[in-house]
């Protein structure tokens, strides 16, 4: 069964019009809501950025069904004790549909910037397999744990691609995310990830049933075209071919990021593709 998230970067939109859009999605076949993580817009810092966790506890209060999300949170930015106490918060206060989607941090200068240091990439893997541990320890109930400890088990996510990264993927994650600038590259990871499932970040620009198909798909391209396969432009039944074509390459989650994210495309997305899927 394929499961279907709204990513929804919390740039450039206010929270009300960020909440509005989850709670379409909400209703609109959406399984879950998955923000970014930074502390200043990629490639563009003047542009204001709202703050990951509690911008997720804002909107699981705000829905009722809806599992809640990051692709991903910077392991640099919080202690791990921090970090457990806030997943088992979060997952409590929204009755359990809280995940904890890690990575090792992507962006090195964002780090120096605000002061977490000038680790290279390969110590930050290094120090996010130490908190995956520590997470653990924190809430299996010996001398380290913490109290209360997860009323029921919070699902891991895990993005990276390199080596050492999937490595902590076959050993700790119950997910792997592929970002959407790699997509090509699923068939060749999907074995290297052992039993944990896997989800793809896909770049839509969606035309809708009265949509204009060129300028929908000229925007798009303009915008997100560096991103090569990471980017499908069509309408839904080109969208159902495409999101099917990934799951038979073992996709079993995707992480739909609109490059027009109205609440209106979001609502005739989960009513025509998801819907498509049955």
């Amino acid at each position: 069964m394929i499961e279907w998230y709204l990513f929804l970067p919390q740039v450039g939109l206010g929270v009300d019009e960020l909440t509005l859009r989850a709670c379409t999605a909400e209703t609109s076949n959406f399984d879950g809501v998955a923000f970014l993580d930074h502390l200043e817009t990629p490639m563009a810092p003047a542009s204001p950025i709202w703050e990951a966790m509690t911008l997720a506890t804002w909107v699981a209060a705000r829905t009722e069904r809806l599992r809640i999300g990051h692709l991903v949170l910077c392991d640099p930015f919080r202690h791990s004790a921090v970090l457990a106490k806030q997943a088992v918060t979060l997952a409590e206060v929204s009755g359990g549909r809280f995940e904890l989607g890690l990575g090792s941090g992507s962006m090195p200068d964002e780090l120096v910037k605000f002061g977490f240091g000038t680790a290279t990439a390969r110590d930050r893997v290094t120090a996010l397999e130490r908190t995956l541990i520590d997470l653990k320890r924190y809430w299996a109930g010996d001398e380290a744990a913490q109290v209360p400890a997860p009323s029921r088990p919070i699902p891991l996510l895990l993005g990276g691609r390199g080596p050492r990264m999937l490595e902590l993927v076959r050993r700790h994650a119950d997910w792997w995310n592929l970002p959407a600038t790699h997509v090509h590259d699923l068939p060749s990871l999907v074995p290297q990830i052992g039993n944990a499932r896997a989800s793809v970040q896909q770049m839509v620009g969606f035309i809708g049933e009265d949509g204009d198909a060129e300028a929908v798909t000229s925007k798009a391209l303009r915008r997100y075209g560096h991103f090569g396969a990471g980017l499908v432009c069509g309408r839904a039944e080109k969208l159902i071919d495409h999101f099917g074509g990934l799951h038979d390459q073992g996709a079993q989650r995707f992480y739909v990021w609109f490059s027009n994210p109205a609440p209106e495309s979001i609502a005739e997305f989960g009513e025509t593709v998801i819907a498509g899927f049955g």
